[in-house]
């Protein structure tokens, strides 16, 4: 059956910038190893499916699979997905676009010329096991001794955080994937003025999940979701931040983040760079 199929580019500062994401809308009837068998075939960090909300309260349900599995919910495949859902045409009547997904119901707002989630609230937070952190640490080939704090980060995908003690030293990681294993692990470290890409980035981020088939994702809306969440409620990031992903791939990629109080904003621009069909 052709099914409408959209890949959108999702916290790019220019096209083909950020982290693609594969989304295949009119979904239903689509089975469960049909969605994990096309999301191996087109072996980005995650693909979606668009199906019809069960909760009437949403627009959209949505399911999100890497090459290794489902996830109950990812942050640039929300973006992205919500880009696609819109370019259709669809009436939408309240105020945020609602996505329904494996988390629940996640809000979704036009900022300008981007898109912004609200993040969800962490479902395990606190500070990382020192034996969890010496391997972690070993496998990423990080001195513990440049690790300012790792806290868990957890908000769907099983994140860890390590905050390193600058930028470079984020840039400067490589990690050794056999040994990081299962492991889901975000380091973020800030910037001087020395390393700063452009004015208004404050902390450089990057996200390594081999256990998901994904060893290093270029952008990560989750992940800098759980990050805002932690730092913001410790102190150490302002009310309103842009973090920077993917320059250790080539990637631009731009999170703008923004606390109103009330929720925490993850956005970023998306562009649809791929539009057609797909047999499934």
């Amino acid at each position: 059956m052709s099914r409408r199929l959209a890949q959108v580019d999702v916290f790019a500062s220019a096209p083909i910038t950020g982290n693609p994401v594969a989304v295949v809308l009119d979904a239903d009837g689509i089975d469960d190893e049909q969605m994990a068998a096309f999301a191996r075939w087109t072996n980005l960090s995650e693909t979606t499916f668009v199906l019809p909300p069960t909760d009437p309260t949403a627009d959209y349900r949505l399911r999100i699979f890497t090459p290794g599995g489902e996830l109950p919910f990812a942050g640039h495949p929300t973006l992205g997905s919500g880009h696609a859902f819109l370019a259709t045409g669809a009436d939408i009547t309240g105020e945020y676009l609602v996505q329904e997904c494996g988390v629940g119901l996640v809000r979704i707002r036009r900022d300008g010329q981007r898109l912004a989630f609200a993040a969800p609230p962490l479902s395990r937070s606190g500070p990382v096991d020192a034996a969890t952190v010496t391997e972690v640490t070993a496998a990423l080939g990080v001195d513990p001794a440049h690790v300012v704090a790792a806290e868990w980060v957890i908000n769907g995908p099983q994140w860890m955080a390590l905050q390193l003690d600058s930028a470079q030293r984020v840039l400067d990681v490589r990690p050794d994937f056999a040994a990081l294993g299962d492991h889901e692990v975000g380091i973020v470290g800030e910037h001087s003025d020395a390393t700063r890409p452009e004015p208004g980035v404050l902390f450089e981020v990057r996200a390594f999940a081999p256990g998901d088939g994904v060893p290093e994702d270029p952008v990560t809306g989750s992940l800098n979701a759980g990050i805002a969440t932690w730092l913001r409620r410790d102190g150490r990031a302002p009310q309103s931040y842009v973090a920077a992903q993917g320059t250790a791939l080539g990637r631009a990629g731009r999170v703008f983040v923004t606390d109103d109080g009330d929720d925490i904003w993850i956005g970023g621009e998306c562009t649809t760079v791929i539009t057609g069909t797909v047999e499934l």
